[in-house]
């Protein structure tokens, strides 16, 4: 790190602490003029794309999902902190994925995942909208499944 007063190429850290979006303030003291200064240390994320089903790629947005979430639970019981968890949660898996590319299915079934565990009203609701059921069949064939994995035995 370049002092900003001498350009010396020397300094120690004196003081870091995290600041509120994320990033490490460092305080630094100059070997050569013995000035102070401060640097802040933020990590570089990679952008995610999402391909949708049209074959578009737009960035991922954190804002969609969880708006997502927000419609299917509107008027449920379900907290607030828990749909931060499953937005949080989805954010995640796809960082974690290490591809710049994932498609909008793949994030569709980590929110319906998410959902089936925490409101299954909220569930339904989100699949029938990401699902784009034709016919009341195919969203009956849903609802049997949810039924059916809801009723199924513990092993």
């Amino acid at each position: 790190m370049k002092c900003i007063y001498c350009n010396c190429t020397e300094s120690r850290v004196v003081d870091s602490r995290p600041t509120e979006d994320g990033a490490i303030r460092r305080r630094r003291e100059c070997e050569g003029c013995q000035r102070r200064f401060t640097t802040y240390e933020k990590i570089e994320m990679l952008p995610v794309f999402i391909i949708k089903k049209d074959k578009r790629r737009e960035q991922f947005d954190p804002a969609k999902v969880r708006n997502g979430i927000l419609k299917a639970c509107e008027k449920r019981p379900v907290p607030i902190d828990e749909i931060e968890k499953l937005v949080n949660h989805v954010e995640t898996s796809v960082c974690r994925k290490m591809e710049q590319e994932v498609t909008s299915e793949e994030i569709g079934q980590l929110i319906m995942e998410g959902l089936k565990d925490l409101d299954e009203v909220a569930y339904i609701r989100f699949a029938s909208v990401y699902r784009q059921f034709k016919d009341v069949q195919s969203f009956m064939q849903e609802l049997q499944q949810l039924l059916d994995t809801q009723n199924k035995p513990e092993e």
